[in-house]
C-alpha cells in the first residue's frame, strides 16, 4: 500500500494552524493555575466583550483566509516540475530563520503602530483585537479579517520571500511564529517557560500592551523588543504578586 505523500507546500499551510489549537490548548488545561496568572479570574469576563465561541469564529476565519493567500503564494513561486528544492546547511537555514524573524519584527511593528495612530483604523480595524483586555491563548489571532491579511499573512509572506527559506524551513518558521504568539497572548507567567530565557518579548510585556495606559507602547510582535526600544515605545515593567494571589505586570514609570 503506497504511502499518500504530502508536500513540504501543505505542510506548511496547515501545520501552523494545528500547533495553534494543540499550544492554546494546553494552556486552556492550564487555566486553573491562579497563581500563574497575569490578571485575576474575574477580570476575563468583565473587560472582554467578546464571547470565546465568537472569538474561536474569528480566528478560524482569518486561519481560512491565510490558508488561501499560502496556497496561492506557494501556487506561482513553486516549480512546475513539483521538486522540492534542496535544502540549505544548517548554518543558512539558521540566518534564513534570523532574517525571517527580523523581517516580520519589522513589518509588524510599524504596521501595528500605525493602527494604533490612525484613528480610523484604530476605530474600525485593530480594535476587534483590544476587546480582549484580559489576553489568552487562543485569542491570540483574534483580530479584523483585514487586518489578519495585512499584519500577519502578508507579514508571513514577506518573511518567507526575503529570508528566501524554502517551504520545509517554513514550516518550523511559522510554527515556531505560532507559538510565540499563542506564548505572548497565554495571560499566564509560568515558571521554566524557556522562551523568557530568550525573548524579552513576552506574555508580561505584550500584557502591558493590552491595557490602557499600555496602549502606546510594547508595540514590538512576536520576537523582539528592539523596534520599541529605538523609537522610544518601550515601557518597562516589573512582575508583582497580587495580595489577593496570581501575578501583575505593571509599568515603570519612564524618567
Amino acid at each position: 500500500m503506497a504511502l499518500i505523500e504530502i508536500s513540504d507546500e501543505i505542510l506548511g499551510t496547515f501545520v501552523p494552524i494545528a500547533v495553534y489549537w494543540l499550544y492554546s490548548g494546553m494552556y486552556m488545561l492550564l487555566d486553573g493555575w491562579d497563581e500563574y496568572r497575569l490578571h485575576p479570574k474575574g477580570e476575563e469576563y468583565v473587560k472582554n466583550v467578546v464571547s470565546k465561541r465568537t472569538v474561536v469564529k474569528g480566528v478560524l476565519v482569518q486561519q481560512a483566509f491565510q490558508v488561501a493567500i499560502a496556497l496561492l503564494l506557494f501556487k506561482i513561486i513553486g516549480d512546475e516540475t513539483g521538486t522540492a528544492p534542496t535544502q540549505p546547511s544548517t548554518g543558512v537555514m539558521i540566518l534564513q530563520l534570523i532574517v525571517a524573524m527580523l523581517v516580520m519584527d519589522t513589518w509588524q511593528y510599524f504596521i501595528h503602530r500605525y493602527m494604533h495612530i490612525n484613528k480610523f483604523l484604530y476605530k474600525h480595524i485593530h480594535s476587534k483585537h483590544h476587546t480582549l483586555v484580559v489576553p489568552y491563548a487562543f485569542g491570540a489571532l483574534y483580530n479584523h479579517p483585514l487586518e489578519g491579511l495585512l499584519l500577519d499573512t502578508v507579514g508571513g509572506a514577506l518573511s518567507f520571500l526575503v529570508s528566501g527559506m524554502t517551504p520545509r524551513t517554513g514550516i518550523y518558521f511559522f510554527s515556531f511564529a505560532t507559538v510565540k504568539t499563542v506564548d505572548d497572548h497565554c495571560g499566564l507567567w509560568l515558571p521554566g517557560n524557556v522562551l523568557h530565557l530568550f525573548f524579552q518579548n513576552n506574555s508580561a510585556y505584550h500584557d502591558i500592551h493590552h491595557q490602557l495606559y499600555g496602549s502606546k507602547y510594547n508595540f514590538s510582535q512576536p520576537f523582539f523588543v528592539m523596534w520599541d526600544k529605538i523609537l522610544g515605545t518601550y515601557m518597562p515593567y516589573t512582575l508583582e504578586t497580587r495580595k489577593e494571589g496570581g501575578l501583575e505586570a505593571r509599568p515603570v514609570k519612564k524618567d
